[in-house]
């Protein structure tokens, strides 16, 4: 069992690490044939058997420490023959900031463990850090062009992913990109360590939120972003009357 000291140690990237792919078929999802200390190399090879959508992340101890460190991301195995042709495509990963100080207080903030092993985050963002799909770093696409969302979620806490003001027309839960979607999806619920994938097509120009719609995370601790759409309006589907 680690201490303290050892956590710290660890998160602060001095120790082991590894990388688990969820895409991976083996012990570890390849964390048995990639763990490495300071100035060491390691590789290994897969063959990328199933498609989907994946998280990745690291699987050396303290693993909770190094995800919540932001060692995560997401891979895409593409089926056979590809996934059909979109205008645009973008990759968005929830994840969560455990800190010694609360929301907004400014300074470097260290990992709190208590709020990381009581799964009580400070801030819950998307891409790493809060604001990193706002103003100018804000996704962009034009009215009537198709857009896909790899979203993925690596945290401790499951997200209920849904864009304000848009509906997805198809939705693949579970990172299963071949099975028929489900259609029409408001909001959908990504597990921790899951995946989905969304396409969705903007009618209207204007400014979209994507957030995690248990609201308080959005507003509040980060887990929000903008996607711009540019073109002209379209008052025979929405306009003011007064």
């Amino acid at each position: 069992m680690m201490n303290s000291e050892d956590m710290e140690h660890m998160a602060a990237g001095h120790g082991e690490h590894s990388i688990d792919l969820h895409a991976v078929l083996g012990p570890g999802g390849g964390a048995d044939f990639t763990r490495v200390a300071p100035n060491e190399t390691k590789g290994f090879q897969f063959k990328a058997m199933r498609p989907g959508i994946y998280v990745y992340h690291c699987a050396s101890p303290h693993v909770p420490s190094h995800i919540a460190n932001g060692m995560y991301g997401l891979i895409l195995v593409e089926p056979k023959g590809g996934l059909a042709p979109v205008d645009k495509e973008f990759y968005v990963v929830q994840g969560e900031f455990y800190t010694t100080g609360n929301v907004g207080e400014k300074g470097h903030q260290e990992l709190d463990k208590d709020k990381l092993l009581a799964e009580r985050p400070e801030y819950i963002v998307f891409n790493g850090r809060k604001g990193a799909l706002t103003g100018d770093h804000a996704l962009r696409t034009r009215v009537g062009e198709k857009v896909r969302i790899f979203f993925g979620v690596s945290g401790q806490l499951a997200s209920n992913f849904h864009i304000i003001g848009g509906v997805f027309d198809a939705l693949y839960p579970e990172g299963d990109i071949t099975s028929p979607p489900h259609r029409n999806v408001q909001t959908t619920i990504v597990p921790a360590g899951g995946a989905a994938m969304v396409e969705f097509t903007s009618e209207v120009p204007g400014k979209y939120l994507l957030v995690d719609h248990a609201l308080t995370r959005a507003i509040d601790r980060g887990a929000i972003g903008e996607l711009i759409v540019e073109g002209n309006d379209r008052p025979e589907i929405i306009k003011k009357i007064r």
